[in-house]
């Protein structure tokens, strides 16, 4: 996605992986839905999480791969939503879990014991931006891979008006 949609994968970067933290959506048995936090990596190009092997989010991925990723978002100022929708995979393979461990030691700062977590690599599916835009006081959408972006301007504090297509993030495939 990065090299096809660099502009938005530079958001993607500072929005979900910069922080060190993010928000995992994933589905309970009952089917309904949990919301945790997660500390993101990116290693070889690939987008990974780690979870203590019994947590309950973990049982939720091996259940059901699906996963819905979101930026925290920490005060009432205008800053960007990034919801990044996929599912995942497990990794097992021992090599694979040592060049974790290491790479979020030198990056985190934190030392993850092999054998003590599950890996998961997340498969992206679809990513949406939503920010404020300054000059309408509206919302600004993009989203991946549908190549929809548009500016939604403020009609009053609490409504929007119909969608306007602009071109600032994406780029065409």
């Amino acid at each position: 996605m990065t090299a096809s949609q660099p502009a938005l994968g530079a958001v993607a970067h500072d929005e979900l992986i910069r922080p060190g933290a993010l928000l995992v959506g994933t589905t309970r048995r009952d089917g309904t839905p949990r919301i945790s936090g997660a500390e993101p990596l990116v290693m070889d190009g690939d987008l990974w999480l780690s979870m203590m092997s019994a947590s309950t989010k973990a049982r939720d991925l091996h259940r059901d791969r699906r996963i819905l990723l979101h930026s925290i978002i920490t005060g009432p100022e205008p800053a960007p939503e990034l919801k990044l929708r996929g599912s995942v995979r497990e990794e097992t393979s021992p090599p694979t879990l040592r060049r974790y461990a290491d790479a979020v030691a030198s990056r985190l700062g934190w030392q993850p014991v092999v054998g003590r977590f599950t890996l998961f690599s997340v498969d992206i599916d679809e990513i949406t931006y939503i920010a404020y835009d300054p000059e309408t006081s509206g919302q600004h959408v993009a989203r991946w891979p549908a190549g929809e972006e548009y500016l939604r301007p403020a009609t009053t504090p609490t409504s929007l008006g119909p969608p306007r297509p602009v071109n600032r993030i994406l780029t065409a495939d």
